[in-house]
């Protein structure tokens, strides 16, 4: 924390205090009168931890006798909110108003399904999400339209995905619009074509610090090393066992390779874990070191040993959830060797998953039991529907340029405007080289559109030009009053008995209430921007007494006193996917993730898997416990099984179990159909079995072929054979 400056890597294990030693390292710069405060950038991953991060630095500040600095001059906030900053000041640079709009998922998709239509690109060669996919994943390699085929071989798909990929660029510039890739892409281009600019930002950010730097992809560790510049005053703070965002473009390869980059830099680990036991720290190491490209790290606790790992074996994943909500209610009548009763709180528990899909069972089981419990990472308040068509009318209003937005406002509330005549409209615009709200003011001059139609375009084109005017003499509260009473929606709701629907609208009333509570001159684009920003982590409500359910990316970060691991089977936890070439990378990134879902055990640990599950919408089949189970120090576990549908702990000591399923080694099991084995056919070629379902002469498997897609075959005439 005292180093002097100069590149430093932090290796912060699980629940080591590194958020304590990044506040605390901003908050010794500044009272050192080493760098001052708004010489500092501090970057985070989520709103939240940048919130938490400025409020613990200003406490340590205010404890310091004669220290009267405030954090308001900090530069701190999470990539995206840092970078969206930059660009409000420079966007013209670029071609883009300071207003424009960021794209989220739903909106990237529903442009890029326009393009492929135009395109006329079947929807079974590449559907828009898959091409939103990997247009992110070229952004996040800091890979361009101009650029992409110097990192990818030419082909048939990929000429048609480079084209796709131009084209959405060319749209998006036009809606005066950036996806959430751009807003990490389209500074470093700002920096590349005037240097001048960052330079100034070199001179202003004279001390660099990251949280979470194992999470960071190309562009963004890109960004920092431009920003460093020759002073390289850049300390990160991260864990490579603890890098489970490979998917969405992380590289694990940024932490591994910050000595090279930066060889004078000074590396200290963070070794003893302040949060969870002996028994789940050791849980945990006894898995992750199975992994080979890791910094070599062993956390330490001065805690108790703690209770054993509990591994729950269920029949099914009706008997999962089931038995997940007795332990639960178990641990509330617990008592101490005192005889004191731990005083638990539903708040205690979370049950983590490797899907989202997961959850429905036992989202069931709780509210049928009166369980309280809330869901991170579900459908988002902003992403309803109802909520999504008001701050449309808010983008179009801010940004009259946004064609996705205005596309879908025109119609709603119901005017008769259907997609021929929109389809009209943008057609004109594109022919005429204009928008498509221009489109909407000249729609006089398009014959192909009826004299009834034109009217109410004309008519929409009035209303929204009204509340143009408007938002320059009303407040944002009463400015967004003014329009969702104008559009009468919720007399509307009243008579389609929608209730839920209108607490929704009411609720998105208060949020921008609160918001310009907080922030003195609060405007559209700034309450837009932040709901663009916003993460699931952000709107947890941390006080609420209720069992928490996420997936274990969303667990990031997080610690509860006792936690569910649930659906621990091959194929499911750990999920492996792609090419074969990429497997020992995938499994090692499942480890990861499952190390991360470890290590958010404060006192008790639970890790449950089925026997049996439903899966794909193919019946019912066999699972095999997962591989991540056989790797655990079996010392370290307390294992459960199945009887009578029930399940019981075993004594203190138990014998072992030599019924019970365990994953091994592919060596140890040949001539076994299993999902995950590969298999060769006749016909289709080399695939993977996905599932199996029956046994003996009706075994059936559904493959995953590499050339011919998915397969269900009847094992005794398919043709097949392990490989």
């Amino acid at each position: 924390m005292q180093t002097e400056l100069g590149p430093v890597l932090v290796l912060a294990g699980a629940g080591s205090g590194k958020t304590r030693v990044l506040t605390h390292r901003i908050a010794y710069l500044i009272q050192q009168n080493l760098v001052p405060a708004e010489n500092i950038l501090a970057v985070t991953f989520t709103n939240k931890a940048a919130q938490e991060m400025r409020e613990r630095v200003q406490r340590s500040l205010a404890n310091i006798p004669g220290q009267h600095t405030s954090t308001a001059k900090l530069w701190l906030g999470t990539f995206h909110s840092i970078c969206a900053r930059m660009l409000r000041l420079d966007a013209d640079r670029l071609g883009f108003s300071r207003q424009f709009s960021i794209y989220d998922t739903e909106d990237q998709t529903a442009l890029l399904r326009r393009i492929l239509e135009e395109m006329s690109v079947p929807h079974e060669h590449l559907s828009a999400s898959q091409a939103r996919h990997r247009i992110s994943k070229a952004k996040n390699g800091f890979i361009h339209p101009e650029n992409y085929f110097d990192f990818h071989k030419p082909s048939q798909q990929e000429e048609v995905l480079a084209r796709v990929y131009e084209v959405y660029q060319q749209r998006l510039r036009e809606n005066n619009a950036m996806d959430f890739d751009d807003l990490l892409l389209k500074p470093l281009l700002l920096f590349q074509q005037y240097p001048e600019i960052l330079q100034n930002y070199q001179r202003r950010f004279r001390y660099i610090l990251v949280d979470e730097f194992q999470d960071t992809n190309r562009a963004q560790y890109i960004w920092l090393k431009a920003l460093a510049g020759a002073t390289r005053h850049l300390f990160v703070v991260g864990d490579d066992d603890q890098s489970i965002y490979r998917w969405r473009g992380a590289e694990v390869r940024n932490i591994l390779d910050f000595e090279n980059d930066f060889p004078e830099c000074k590396i200290f680990r963070l070794e003893q874990n302040y949060r969870s036991t002996a028994n789940i720290l050791a849980a945990a190491h006894s898995v992750i070191v199975n992994n080979k490209n890791r910094m070599s790290k062993q956390l330490w606790t001065r805690r108790e040993e703690g209770e054993r790992v509990i591994v729950l074996a269920a029949a099914n994943e009706y008997h999962e959830a089931e038995t997940m909500h007795d332990k639960i209610r178990e641990e509330f009548g617990r008592q101490s060797a005192e005889g004191r009763n731990y005083g638990r709180s539903f708040r205690d528990f979370a049950i983590l998953y490797r899907t989202n899909a997961q959850s429905r069972l036992i989202e069931d089981v709780l509210r049928r039991n009166g369980i309280p419990y809330i869901i991170i990472g579900g459908l988002r308040f902003y992403e309803r529907k109802e909520v999504k068509d008001i701050l449309a009318y808010l983008r179009v209003i801010a940004n009259p340029a946004d064609g996705v937005s205005l596309r879908r406002v025109i119609n709603f509330p119901l005017r008769g405007i259907g997609d021929a005549t929109i389809n009209k409209l943008e057609q004109f615009a594109q022919s005429q080289q204009i928008t498509t709200f221009q489109a909407v003011e000249r729609a006089a001059e398009i014959a192909s559109i009826s004299a009834g139609l034109r009217n109410k375009i004309l008519e929409f084109h009035r209303f929204l030009n009204k509340y143009i005017q408007l938002k320059n003499t009303l407040s944002l509260p009463e400015w967004c009053n003014a329009l969702v009473d104008d559009l009468n929606l919720i007399q509307q709701l009243k008579q389609e008995d929608e209730q839920e629907r209108i607490e929704n609208i009411r609720e998105l009333m208060l949020a921008i209430s609160e918001f310009a509570a907080q922030n003195s001159g609060a405007t559209i684009d700034s309450f837009l921007e932040r709901v663009a920003l916003i993460t699931d982590i952000d709107n947890w409500d941390t006080k609420g007494n209720a069992v928490t359910l996420m997936t274990l990316h969303s667990a990031k970060g997080l610690e509860f006193p006792i936690v569910f691991i649930a659906g621990l089977e091959e194929g499911l936890f750990p999920l492996l996917r792609g090419e074969e070439n990429a497997q020992e990378s995938d499994l090692e990134e499942e480890r990861r993730l499952f190390y991360v879902g470890v290590t958010r055990a404060q006192e008790k640990l639970y890790l449950s898997y089925s026997q049996a599950r439903s899966r794909y919408g193919n019946g019912t089949h066999h699972c095999y416990p997962s591989r991540f189970l056989a790797e655990l120090d079996e010392r370290l576990l307390k294992q459960a099984v199945v009887r009578r549908q029930r399940f019981y702990d075993y004594e203190d000591e138990p014998e072992p179990d030599t019924s019970m399923p365990v994953y091994e080694d592919e060596s140890q099991e040949a001539g076994v159909v299993r999902p995950g084995r590969w298999v060769m056919h006749t016909s289709f070629g080399r695939g993977r079995i996905v599932s199996v379902d029956g046994s003996g002469d009706s075994m059936k498997v559904t493959v995953h072929f590499e050339d011919a897609g998915q397969k269900k075959i009847l094992v005794k005439y398919g043709n097949l054979r392990l490989i």
